[in-house]
């Protein structure tokens, strides 16, 4: 992040700066939630790891099993993702007050469809929060990705940057809901309507 704000915000190597920025701050934060004690492997703590010790019964059955691996693809496919949408939203913002730029909405436009769709379908049993959540996900970003690359003029092309900051929400719901945390992304997803009321008063940008 210092990096970007210092250095290379004005130039080809922003969109990646960022985007590697905000996938390292997702794992670094995943890997500090799976090492604290009592995590299960989908990142909750659960009372049930921590066995309890009677005085007559023998070492052995005291011992915990042997803790399950951490979900690193799960994790992985996150960052991913996250990566991906920081990416598209850092490249139209460099247009954003001039415009004229065609190509790179239509890409962001791409990367959100293709996003919001493997966020719908991801998982062994993908439930219908988590299609609910991709659905607003690639709506919120979508819609003005599509205006800004029909008429790409710096106020649309600034919209299309807003609309790309408030997709992070759902976006976060998703992923949340992709982990089985539904409590999460229901939160997440009612914090949807309140952003896009504030965006009207205050630009995101």
């Amino acid at each position: 992040v210092w990096a970007y704000d210092l250095r290379l915000k004005h130039t080809p190597a922003a969109p990646a700066t960022m985007a590697a920025a905000r996938a390292l701050d997702l794992l670094l934060g995943a890997t500090a939630t799976m090492s604290a004690p009592g995590t299960t492997s989908s990142g909750r703590t659960d009372a049930k790891v921590r066995p309890t010790a009677s005085a007559s019964a023998p070492a052995s059955a005291t011992a915990s099993a042997p803790a399950s691996a951490p979900p690193t693809a799960s994790i992985a496919a996150s960052a991913l993702a996250l990566a991906a949408h920081t990416y598209a939203v850092t490249a139209v913002s460099r247009h954003e007050t001039q415009g004229g730029s065609t190509v790179t909405p239509l890409a962001a436009l791409g990367a959100t469809t293709t996003l919001g769709l493997l966020l719908g379908r991801a998982g062994a049993a993908p439930g219908p929060l988590q299609a609910v959540t991709a659905a607003s996900y690639a709506r919120t970003a979508a819609v003005p990705y599509l205006h800004a690359a029909l008429n790409p003029s710096p106020p649309l092309t600034q919209r299309a940057v807003g609309g790309g900051i408030r997709a992070l929400i759902p976006l976060q719901a998703a992923l949340a809901a992709r982990s089985g945390a539904n409590g999460t992304a229901l939160a997440l997803l009612g914090l949807v309507p309140a952003a896009r009321t504030l965006a009207r008063k205050v630009s995101p940008t």
